[in-house]
């Protein structure tokens, strides 16, 4: 009897040992996370990727397209704002030669058209900026209601639960081989030109 509850000891000592080196183990080793299975009995798996976000601007043959019309857009509406401007400064030129010369009434006058310029300025400014905002925010929308069509479409076969987009200021860490920028640009550059 002493010996089977010397054994027993033994035994318990060894389990207690491994157990401990277990637990120690799985301390060191990078915690993985763990996913609960989904209600209503659906699949375990999680699955992730990204696309980088800079890649995709540099290279998705759409919005090179659409920065060139909001480039080309901004620089003509740039052109009439300094059209405007000269207009005015040669007005204003026009008003200094006359100088000492003007009268009272001429000069209170070239004052009122003078603050009527600048308030015409401003607010033809102030339109073109938004008009340019509105151009911008337009031409973005189209270009993400096709990434997104197209990423349903993608994701068909692959079965991601997300798809990221990484920006540097917002993620810190990605691991490259969830990295999908490179089957996207590809992807979407020929579903551009099929649609096209």
């Amino acid at each position: 009897m002493k010996q089977l509850s010397l054994i027993l000891s033994i035994v318990a000592t060894c389990l207690a040992g491994v157990l401990l080196y277990l637990h120690i183990n799985e301390k060191q080793a990078p915690a993985r996370p763990v996913v609960a299975a989904p209600a209503g009995g659906g699949s375990a798996s999680f699955a992730i990727a990204y696309f980088d976000v800079d890649s995709l601007e540099n290279n998705f043959q759409l919005y090179k397209e659409a920065m060139s019309r909001i480039k080309t857009k901004e620089d003509a509406l740039a052109s009439d704002l300094s059209g405007m401007e000269k207009n005015y400064q040669k007005k204003i030129a026009e008003w200094q030669q006359k100088g000492n010369t003007m009268s009272q009434a001429e000069a209170e006058s070239a004052n009122r058209e003078y603050q009527e310029m600048q308030q015409r300025f401003a607010a033809r400014k102030q339109e073109m900026e938004q008009t340019m905002e509105n151009i911008k925010r337009d031409e973005m929308a189209k270009i993400r209601k096709k990434l997104e069509g197209f990423l349903k479409d993608y994701n068909k076969e692959r079965k991601y639960n997300y798809i990221f987009s990484y920006v540097p200021d917002f993620m810190f860490y990605r691991d490259t081989i969830y990295n999908i920028t490179p089957d996207l640009i590809k992807g979407l550059n020929e579903f551009y030109k099929e649609k096209k």
